[in-house]
């Protein structure tokens, strides 16, 4: 394998952990409502992070954004929205299947989705199939479907030994937003590819093939905001069992610390994708919708490995923790039949 796409594989691998962990700051935060602390985490995340970045790199930045038309920003933002409803949507998701359920089917699809609807749409499907290495490279898509399945049953193992139900359990509706969070979440898939002018474009100023991809978030981000923070907002000003008055009245060292612990989420939210960016450089033009798939089934991988650190799995017994390694290793495998796909 080459080193610049064992590279990529690695960065995505990075992103992906830092993807896994980014709620453990959130957890922390203490009597606030979970719309002021997810506003506050996203606002750094998709705004102030974004803008901040694009601001160090670009030689003008202003002068970058206008360059372009509105035809070119509009799908890039849209897909944007997209993945911004996916992302309420998970939330749904869980709280009507259940983290392992859920996080199973709707991972499975969006990877599918998000991997694979890419060259379709390009025409460049087919075209996987004349060639060793990009029969290898859907080989590798396969099988990290497979290993997501594994790992999501390994936690449904694990939920039924500890006795973790769903909170609202409701086997329709929560399969129902399962497809739709799989399929919307993908946007981010979609907008990387749709976001390809503004990369050339960055690498034509100079900048560094690693961080030509980062000022296309501030419009990719900027429609996630939109979706989200929209959603918070809403519920803050209708729901009357949630005030930001009260979650901001707190004691001033509790503020600071949900504050910070809030900021500290988001940046790791952020750094996903940042590192995404770098994974996404390395891997070659012809395969590059293979990110996603990597980010995805790191994502996957990386979450099992973070329960395991955090002796989340302790009492569970034996076969559990048995799956979820062996869920864990055909993740391995399948980021392995990939890059040696993308050398062929």
């Amino acid at each position: 394998m080459s080193e610049a796409i064992l590279s990529g594989i690695l960065w995505h691998l990075v992103g992906a952990a830092s993807a896994a962990c980014f709620y453990a700051p959130f957890k922390k935060v203490r009597n606030w409502s979970w719309e002021t602390m997810w506003s506050v985490g996203g606002v750094m995340s998709w705004i102030i992070l974004p803008w901040a970045v694009s601001a160090v790199l670009l030689p003008n930045f202003w002068a970058y954004y206008s360059s372009f038309s509105i035809a070119q920003l509009t799908p890039v933002f849209l897909f944007g929205a997209m993945w911004g409803i996916g992302n309420i949507n998970y939330g749904l998701t869980m709280r009507y299947l259940g983290m392992s359920m859920g996080i199973g089917i709707a991972i499975g699809i969006t990877l599918v989705v998000g991997t694979l609807m890419t060259p379709l749409l390009q025409g460049r499907f087919v075209e996987l199939f004349s060639s060793a290495g990009g029969r290898l490279t859907l080989l590798g898509v396969l099988v990290a479907l497979i290993g997501v399945a594994i790992v999501s049953r390994a936690g449904l193992m694990k939920e039924r030994a500890m006795g973790i139900t769903a909170e609202e359990f409701n086997l329709k509706k929560g399969l129902m937003l399962a497809v739709l969070c799989g399929v919307f979440s993908a946007g981010m898939s979609f907008a990387m590819d749709a976001a390809k002018p503004m990369h050339e474009a960055a690498a034509a100023l100079g900048i560094d093939p690693l961080y030509v991809a980062l000022p296309s978030y501030v419009v990719i981000m900027g429609g996630g905001a939109v979706i989200n923070l929209g959603f918070c907002f809403y519920r803050l000003a209708t729901q009357s069992s949630l005030s930001v008055k009260a979650d901001f009245s707190v004691v001033k060292t509790l503020l600071i610390s949900n504050v910070l612990l809030s900021v500290l989420g988001g940046t790791m939210w952020y750094l996903q994708f940042f590192f995404y960016a770098w994974g996404h450089a390395r891997i070659p033009a012809q395969y590059d919708f293979i990110s996603w798939m990597l980010h995805m089934s790191f994502y996957v991988l990386c979450g099992g490995l973070v329960g395991l650190v955090l002796k989340e799995w302790k009492n569970v017994g034996r076969r559990p923790v048995g799956v979820l390694c062996g869920g864990c290793i055909v993740i391995i495998l399948a980021a392995n039949i990939v890059g040696m796909g993308m050398m062929s």
